[in-house]
């Protein structure tokens, strides 16, 4: 393992939910393995008034209920927490990123830290601008003598792509592009990873992972819980916002990539952003998508309320909570076979898997009978809950006849390796430390993922708002979803018994 440089992390957004339940748990999970070097320290900022030792206080019970590496260790813990210092200050103001420079040069100097800068924007999307800017203006923003500065932005990176176009020139007045980290979790789960290792670390997949051999491919990204208090935000975000444009677009974008010349950031960016901009909504017939709203139902036993009754949401909201799409890949690879994706709140379990379907046989060498049980061949990557591979295929069942039934080859990680697969984020806070920026989205990757979302949701807006399909919580999804595929001979893969 490459050691990281020592540094020191600044976290805008220190008093909130990402700060508590995944930075702090992957910063110290990530220091009790001993990958981040002793001369590393962790500053706090935000509004609210606390001391070093309260902060402290209250990250130690983030640890406790949220770290990978349990139980915790007091030693590791103290070790940790003495290098967590705390600066209270508004984010708009300049004073108080001078007091932070201040801050940041005393803890070289005690920790030893050497100079180097990581900023982490955890905080919501309308402070990003000020943030970046009083960075910039103070000064803190520039790499000078062999150091260096980076910052994490995290998702919602635009609103539409206007804006995403605005706040990426916005950020480059003040860092450069290969300072910049454009956080998406999803890349950061060990799955996702693999998508690129198995595709291009084995000679038996890649020759039949085109057109010629795969019929349709299916990727679903499916959440029990619902909006979680956040109605305002998903007002204005939706599911298509929240979901498709950036974590479905990314498995799709690494599944249907061409292999990069080189396994560097830049190489295997350069192929997603191609790909991307072959993607197309297939709207020959109506818009290619079907948008549902889930109402009152039972998710794990228990009674929950629709989307019109939760608290922030309009109560003729027309937000969308489910969403399929059918997209068409216009390359050489890729032409003809069709991307069936879908995305809901509430539904009966979790679930997050990308499901490459083959084509079945050419000629048909058994009986009528028989051949009516043959079932094809389906390659599925697990993201989550269990993250995995499985491979389903046609075997003979024992005894004389010629019966044939579908099997799986199963891969997980937890039965496969002893060591607990790390949580993304301490993958991702990891390789930025390192400078690798191959799991983080470039400029113009975000901009050519918000180049296919922004004419449909143009369009449902065109249209005065596209119909909207109820669904029962606890169920997966509006029976026009299930019409959708149907009307090209497919059905959506069962996830749900």
């Amino acid at each position: 393992m490459t050691l990281p440089d020592n540094c020191v992390m600044v976290i805008f957004g220190a008093s909130g939910d990402l700060t508590h339940r995944k930075l702090i748990p992957a910063l110290y999970s990530l220091t009790a393995d001993g990958a981040l070097p002793k001369q590393f320290a962790v500053v706090g900022f935000a509004r609210k008034p606390k001391t070093d030792e309260s902060f402290r206080a209250e990250l130690r019970e983030s640890v406790s209920e949220h770290a990978r590496v349990k139980p915790v260790d007091t030693a590791a813990w103290e070790a940790f927490a003495s290098r967590v210092h705390y600066c209270q200050g508004d984010y708009g103001k300049p004073d108080d990123y001078a007091r932070l420079e201040a801050m940041l040069k005393d803890i070289d100097a005690q920790h030893g830290t050497g100079g180097n800068r990581l900023f982490y924007v955890a905080t919501p999307p309308e402070v990003y601008h000020a943030i970046t800017e009083q960075l910039g203006l103070s000064g803190m923003a520039r790499a000078e003598n062999g150091r260096w500065v980076r910052i994490i932005i995290e998702k919602p990176f635009g609103h539409d792509l206007n804006s995403a176009r605005e706040l990426n020139t916005h950020v480059h007045r003040y860092f450069a592009e290969d300072q910049i980290f454009r956080i998406d979790h999803y890349l950061g789960k060990e799955t996702v990873q693999n998508i690129l290792v198995f595709r291009f670390a084995n000679g038996i997949f890649e020759p039949i992972w085109n057109r010629r051999y795969v019929d349709s491919v299916q990727i679903t990204v499916a959440e029990e819980i619902g909006i979680e208090g956040r109605g305002a935000y998903y007002e204005s975000a939706g599911v298509i916002r929240d979901i498709v444009q950036n974590h479905l677009l990314q498995l799709l974008a690494l599944t249907a990539m061409e292999p990069p010349a080189e396994f560097e950031a830049d190489a295997v960016r350069n192929e997603k952003v191609k790909v991307l901009k072959a993607i197309r909504v297939d709207d020959s017939e109506g818009d290619g998508t079907v948008r549902g709203q889930y109402g009152p139902g039972k998710v794990a036993g228990q009674l929950v309320p629709g989307y019109l009754q939760e608290e922030g949401v309009a109560l003729d909201s027309t937000t969308e909570t489910w969403l399929a799409m059918k997209f068409l890949v216009d390359n050489w690879r890729w032409a003809g076979v069709p991307w069936y994706v879908r995305s809901g709140k509430r539904m009966p379990k979790r679930v997050t898997e990308i499901a490459i379907q083959f084509k079945m046989p050419p000629l048909m060498l058994f009986s009528k009978a028989t051949a009516k049980a043959i079932e094809p061949n389906a390659l599925v990557l697990n993201i989550q809950p269990d993250e995995g591979i499985s491979l389903k295929f046609g075997s003979k069942a024992p005894g004389s006849g010629e019966t044939i039934q579908p099997v799986k080859m199963d891969f997980t990680y937890s039965s496969a390796f002893d060591k607990a697969a790390p949580d993304a984020y301490e993958r991702l806070l990891l390789d930025c430390i390192l400078g690798d920026s191959t799991l983080f989205t470039r400029a113009d990757e975000v901009e050519a993922q918000w180049e296919i979302i922004n004419p449909i949701i143009d369009g449902w807006k065109a249209q005065g708002g596209a119909a909207i399909e109820l669904y029962r919580a606890g169920k997966p999804g509006p029976k026009e979803g299930d019409d959708f595929i149907r009307k090209d001979k497919r059905d959506w893969r069962n996830l749900w018994s």
